[in-house]
């Protein structure tokens, strides 16, 4: 004989269902007690309406599957879209497909509901129910950089090294610089590095100028190369001049090259030289001890040096960035990434004093 369980009784049984994670058992064991008892008898034991037992009773037919809820769906759909209305949505949604239902229906002049369009795109598997993951989008730029040219965007930004606590007091003492001049190869890697006491409009187009030149003199083809940087002074000069700066001159001075700045505050476009600085905060600053000027550029230059022939990168499928240059350009000069580190200020003075002696002139790039 089938009895009540005692879990059961002092509990209501829509109370209990709320909470099941099998409705089904508990319905089973209703079913199985009213067949001894009786469904009165089950409705007062399982605390639920004679009407209820009844229809589980009827519908129990010795298989537990049988106690599964029906779907309550309406069996026909009087107001239900038309083939064309339906093609309407699909073709908007596939048009852009981030878009959410409310948007769709504003942007495309959509003539049905909101709640319409999410089901349309729901029955279709065009439902977007979760956004793009952090790393998934890296993995998705990354797959597009690499199929970049060599020198097709070349990212360079500065770097102020004074809250950097192990570097603070060479710095001080050593009258070490104050500020890093990066420029790195998007699609490679490519490293080239400069230093000054200043962040200077000047520094920033001897640093640009300089790179060009060994580009150059290395064989590689510069059209359609981009120089991409931050709205930083250094770089566009005076916000309300109305010219170009120095440095973008130096720059679109070689035919098919560009600079172009970021959108201002989204630093993430400048993430591949913004990783280097990270990287070089901790695998240089950090650890390495210097005793001078010309100890720091001599430590510097290795640095530069094993970070473009010898350190693998994780995420450029474990290559070194001069691997990756080969790819590129099999028949790449050996001394591409070889330029040597150097001072701005020195090269800067020295600029000035060997520029052509009459008249008034800007000065030459290295």
């Amino acid at each position: 004989m089938n009895k009540a369980p005692a879990d059961v009784r002092p509990y209501a049984y829509y109370t209990v269902m709320r909470q099941s994670q099998d409705p089904k058992t508990l319905r089973l064991r209703m079913a199985l007690y009213a067949k001894d008892h009786g469904v009165k008898p089950a409705a007062l034991a399982f605390k639920t309406t004679p009407k209820t037992v009844r229809k589980w009773l009827n519908r129990f037919d010795g298989k537990i599957a049988s106690l599964a809820e029906h779907s309550r769906a309406p069996l026909t759909r009087p107001r239900k879209l038309s083939a064309a209305a339906e093609g309407k949505i699909l073709t908007a949604k596939r048009a852009a497909p981030r878009f959410g239902a409310t948007r769709l229906k504003l942007e495309f002049a959509l003539p049905c509901s909101v709640k319409a369009i999410r089901r349309v795109c729901r029955d279709h598997g065009l439902a977007r129910r979760w956004r793009r993951k952090k790393p998934q989008t890296k993995r998705l730029l990354r797959e597009v950089k690499k199929q970049w040219r060599f020198c097709q965007q070349i990212d360079v930004d500065t770097k102020n090294l004074c809250d950097i606590p192990e570097y603070w007091q060479p710095l001080k003492g050593l009258n070490l610089p104050q500020y890093q001049y990066t420029a790195r190869d998007v699609t490679t890697g490519l490293l080239f590095l400069c230093y000054g006491n200043e962040l200077s409009l000047a520094y920033a187009t001897v640093f640009a100028g300089r790179i060009i030149r060994h580009l150059q003199e290395c064989g590689v083809d510069l059209d359609g190369a981009t120089w991409q940087s931050d709205n930083g002074s250094e770089f566009i000069g005076s916000w309300p001049a109305k010219n170009d700066s120095a440095f973008t001159d130096a720059i679109q001075r070689v035919p098919g090259q560009v600079h172009r700045t970021i959108p201002p505050g989204q630093h993430r476009f400048q993430a591949d030289v913004e990783t280097v600085h990270n990287l070089m905060e901790q695998e240089f600053y950090e650890v390495e001890r210097f005793t001078g000027r010309g100890d720091f550029l001599d430590a510097a230059n290795h640095y530069q040096l094993w970070f473009n022939l010898a350190r693998r990168n994780s995420a450029k499928e474990d290559k070194t960035p001069w691997e990756l240059v080969n790819e590129k350009l099999p028949a790449a000069h050996p001394m591409l990434p070889l330029l040597g580190v150097e001072y701005l200020d020195e090269l800067h003075h020295s600029i000035l004093h060997s520029s052509a002696a009459g008249g008034y002139d800007v000065w030459a790039l290295p």
